[in-house]
């Protein structure tokens, strides 16, 4: 994505938009991973489906423009999107908790440059409530995927997957604690392996 002379002088971050719905914590996290000399994103927009999620607060922390789109027409919603990312040169997404499907138009239209993290080690339990999914299923191991997105939901290609043990006194909670822990561990390695 960036040329030979920007991967050697290190100097021009790719800019980056990260999607979000609810806490946030692996949008601070990609801040946080953004600022270091070796990451190579610079996060520049903050989109939020929710004008209550509460991760729009490290918009303000961090100085970074953040826009609420309303979804109820997912098309208008889209176009408002596209024109942001435009405006502000974006040539990646991260999706990061964002509890809105994507059409297959904009998908196409960033195609190869919109990563998801999905808590589950996917293929399995694509979708919602993942954890209880594992609990239920008395599975011995959770953890997280990092992938392309594609038209199809949490399908497409994988980058990074990170697996852990359930203990047997795991609930979803205590899951979902500890799977939440390996993401912010996993989706920097994930973008890193991507523009390495």
């Amino acid at each position: 994505m960036s040329n030979l002379m920007e991967k050697l002088t290190g100097l021009k971050k790719i800019k980056t938009a990260v999607f979000i719905s609810g806490a946030g914590s692996n949008l601070k996290n990609l801040i946080k991973f953004s600022k270091i000399k070796k990451s190579p994103i610079s996060i520049d927009l903050i989109i939020s489906n929710s004008n209550k999620a509460m991760g729009l607060k490290y918009g303000n922390q961090f100085k970074i423009k953040k826009k609420i789109i309303n979804f109820k027409n997912i098309k208008s919603a889209e176009k408002n999107i596209l024109t942001l990312i435009v405006n502000k040169k974006i040539n990646f997404i991260c999706l990061a908790g964002f509890m809105k499907i994507l059409s297959k138009n904009f998908i196409k239209k960033f195609n190869g440059k919109i990563i998801n993290i999905h808590p589950s080690l996917l293929p399995k339990y694509k979708g919602l409530n993942t954890h209880e999914k594992a609990i239920v299923n008395k599975d011995k191991f959770a953890g997280c995927t990092v992938h392309y997105v594609s038209a199809q939901l949490d399908s497409g290609k994988i980058i990074l997957q990170k697996k852990i043990k359930i203990a047997s006194k795991d609930d979803s909670n205590s899951l979902s604690q500890k799977v939440l822990k390996q993401e912010h561990k996993l989706y920097p390695a994930a973008i890193l392996k991507i523009f390495s």
